[in-house]
């Protein structure tokens, strides 16, 4: 298996790098696998003090690969239960987390960015969650949608589907930081360097109390919605419109 999922740490700040530039980072099997096995492995660092999420190339992640399991529903369902896992392994890490997205964060990338605490990107990258349009239940990223920006607004933006702009996600409250792409970096850093300087345990205590009163350890409902999107996926409405989209 080809090294898909890079980690640095350097000073406290663990940077977890998906490394898929060909295909835009999108979430392949191995890289979601990859992916949770090095979240989990920094749950118990007690020498990292932040985690920087980010991709390598022009893009942060274009979603879920569908056209690599495009004949096979049932692994497009392994898949989505796969994220829901990592999703849930992100959100549960004791220190505070960023994700720099340099590019487009779509989809199952969008929702890697929205379950982070921080997300920090430009005016002009592209993000958003264009699922229905392809006849795709966005079930799997909308519990944490709903947390970061409210259930009002996810209704709205999930049901719309589509995608916006950077400029555009950060008024709506998808990225918590909009700067110029050639800041991107050093804002990052500016962020990481920041959050590291906090108290560990007071900061530890403040996110576990955080997802107490948001409802982020609910695994239930997670996994859950993992199962709804997986039913959708491998449904003919769904089929029907990947196969067009890819010529098939």
């Amino acid at each position: 298996m080809s090294t898909l999922v890079s980690l640095d740490i350097t000073d406290g700040i663990a940077r977890v790098c998906m490394r898929r530039p060909e295909a835009r980072n999108a979430l392949s099997r191995d890289l979601i696998t990859q992916l949770r096995s090095t979240i989990e492995a920094l749950r118990s660092r007690a020498d990292v003090r932040v985690v920087i999420l980010e991709g390598d190339g022009k893009s942060f992640c274009a979603g879920m690969d569908l056209k690599a399991v495009a004949t096979d529903p049932v692994a497009m369902g392994d898949m989505l239960r796969a994220l829901a896992e990592t999703s849930l392994a992100i959100r549960k890490l004791p220190m505070p987390t960023i994700a720099k997205v340099q590019g487009a964060a779509i989809g199952g990338g969008c929702g890697l960015m929205v379950v982070c605490d921080f997300g920090v990107t430009h005016p002009e990258a592209k993000v958003g969650y264009p699922e229905v349009d392809l006849g795709i239940c966005p079930a799997v990223v909308a519990p944490w949608l709903v947390k970061k920006i409210g259930a009002g607004p996810a209704r709205a933006m999930l049901l719309l589907g589509g995608t916006m702009s950077g400029a555009e996600g950060y008024a709506k409250g998808i990225a918590s930081h909009c700067v110029p792409l050639d800041q991107l970096e050093s804002a990052t850093m500016a962020l990481a360097t920041g959050l590291a300087k906090g108290g560990p345990l007071a900061i530890r205590e403040t996110k576990r109390w955080l997802s107490v009163l948001d409802g982020s350890n609910d695994d239930a409902a997670i996994r859950e919605a993992a199962e709804i999107s997986a039913k959708i996926i491998q449904g003919g409405e769904a089929q029907e419109r990947l196969a067009k989209m890819w010529g098939s």
